[in-house]
């Protein structure tokens, strides 16, 4: 099932990541959470830059079959 993260930081990485922007977390890895940014491609970013956001489980499966 899906996952959902909220920018809440994106020092550095300002023209990937807007902050205060909604991303579908592909994984975590290292530590890190795997988010499509702004580039459209799958990236690696610290995890303390996003706030999981909980969604009652309807919601999650309408992200999950697009």
């Amino acid at each position: 099932m899906s996952k959902i993260a909220l920018c809440i930081k994106n020092q550095g990485y300002e023209l990937s990541l807007e902050k205060w922007k909604v991303y579908p977390v592909l994984g975590e890895e290292y530590g890190l959470l795997k988010v499509i940014d702004e580039s459209g491609e799958p990236y690696l970013y610290p995890k303390d830059f996003f706030a999981f956001i909980d969604l009652p489980a309807h919601l999650l499966r309408e992200i999950d079959t697009g």
